[in-house]
């Protein structure tokens, strides 16, 4: 990874022959986007690389997944929240070796060869990814909420599920349908069994003729004590109340032992379990990009438990101070995976960058702001824990939604869902439903449908019928 791959070109629109220092940002989540917006008046020439072409504000994916945000609310394009700053470069390419000593980024586009980019600091923030815990073949059929793909994939098999369990005259079939399983209890896990739920009883009521929606059954599991066990025992137990009236089961000391495209095996207090459903939902565990592994492994630098970087207190690279490693990739101070730590990191790093650029001033240590944690339970209902002051319930909730609106990006996207908010919380309508057979039916039901003997397969009679 010391080395540009071979094959790797410099063209001159990418690294042009000029004084100004260069700054190359890999990665447009927070941090990236956060880093590159404040070097916008810097004496600096930014060029930020990414493999999508969206700045995603992943805590709303599960309303994504769950049929309340469109793709657009929740990923704007970078060059549309980048156009007025002149001096940054979008890139689309994926970033495949970093030369450390030769201080370049290579980086594939998705047309033409490798290209070089030449850098004077980086910044790398290409966040995280889920974790399996050493079992990925559950990917295929217990999807993860990461990406915009992740949270369509969902929304086409929980949507897809109804469809299907209206079609299905056999009981059991129907009832593997209409169950959903949800591994993991942070904010995530708990933000997307309430969606269900919410979906289930509410938006779908009196869409089918066959089957009650409301007979879903919504399954929380989480291997520890409690759920939401960060924000304490107070709030968790009021969280834990709050998703059990509303129909949620909750498992705690529950471990996840096997997942098939049929059904979940459970170890848990009573025992091991085995329950019948088809719509799985992985929200257990993280682990840093790839691209860290690579970064360790070219700096020496050590890495924690989840793979991230342990980098300096300024949170530079050891041994290169121009490297600044931000977000869900760097181990500090054990400071949480959260957007709010990727934000203030890729300021601090830009920041930096601004003050040596201007006057060669030495580097300071990064010291977070903590502003507190919070996470959405159902319609009305949330909990928020801000520097030991603890609220739930209504104000909590409005708390969340100011909190989600301030946050998002451009005036546009905090419009359309605080509307959608409105029609969905208020009222019952989810217009982003849209899923068709192909979709749904080839490349999600499919994969949870064991057809039995006899019966033709569906996948090849899904294509046939794309064919004709």
């Amino acid at each position: 990874m010391s080395k540009p791959v071979k094959g790797a070109i410099d063209q001159d629109l990418r690294n042009p022959v000029r004084d100004r220092h260069r700054v190359v940002i890999i990665g447009g989540g927070f941090g990236g986007l956060f880093a590159a917006k404040f070097l916008r008046t810097a004496s600096v020439d930014v060029t930020l690389v990414d493999r999508t072409n969206h700045h995603l504000f992943q805590p709303l994916l599960y309303q994504l997944a769950t049929g309340i945000l469109s793709e657009g609310s929740v990923a704007p394009p970078l060059r549309q929240v980048l156009r007025k700053h002149k001096n940054v470069r979008v890139e689309l390419a994926n970033v495949t070796a970093i030369d450390l000593l030769g201080k370049q980024v290579v980086a594939e586009p998705p047309l033409g060869p490798p290209v070089t980019l030449e850098y004077d600091s980086l910044i790398v923030a290409t966040g995280a990814t889920g974790s399996y815990f050493g079992h990925d073949e559950y990917a295929a059929v217990a999807r993860g909420l990461k990406s915009i793909d992740d949270a369509l994939e969902l929304r086409a098999r929980i949507f897809g599920a109804f469809e299907m369990a209206e079609l299905t005259e056999d009981p059991i079939e129907r009832r593997a349908w209409l169950t959903f399983a949800i591994v993991g209890g942070g904010p995530t896990g708990v933000e997307m069994a309430g969606q269900i739920v919410e979906l289930a009883r509410r938006s779908l009521k009196g869409n089918f003729r066959n089957i009650d929606p409301a007979d879903a059954r919504v399954l929380l599991f989480d291997g520890g004590d409690a759920i939401l066990s960060s924000f304490g025992t107070k709030l968790s137990a009021i969280a834990a109340g709050s998703l059990e009236r509303i129909g949620v089961e909750v498992r705690t000391q529950s471990r996840v032992t096997n997942v098939t495209d049929r059904d979940i095996t459970v170890d848990g207090p009573d025992g091991i379990d085995a329950i019948r459903c088809h719509v799985k939902v992985w929200a257990a565990g993280v682990s840093a990009s790839p691209l860290a592994a690579l970064l360790a492994a070219a700096s020496g630098a050590g890495k924690d438990r989840a793979g991230r970087i342990e980098v300096l207190p300024d949170c530079s690279l050891p041994g290169h101070p121009e490297v600044f490693v931000i977000g869900d990739m760097m181990s500090l101070n054990n400071l949480p995976g959260v957007a709010e730590v990727a934000m203030q990191t890729g300021i601090h790093a830009a920041a930096t960058i601004k003050r040596r650029v201007k006057s060669g001033g030495s580097s300071h240590d990064f010291v977070y702001r903590d502003l507190g944690s919070m996470a959405s339970i159902s319609r009305y209902s949330a909990i928020v824990d801000f520097k030991g002051i603890r609220v739930s319930g209504l104000l909590g909730w409005l708390m969340w939604v100011f909190v989600h609106l301030a946050f998002l990006t451009g005036f546009k996207n905090r419009f359309i869902a605080l509307a959608k908010w409105v029609g969905a919380f208020v009222g019952r309508s989810r217009d982003e439903r849209t899923i068709s057979m192909l979709q749904a039916s080839a490349r999600v039901i499919a994969a949870s449908l064991a057809v039995r003997p006899g019966e033709e397969d569906l996948t090849r009679l899904i294509e046939r019928e794309g064919d004709a």
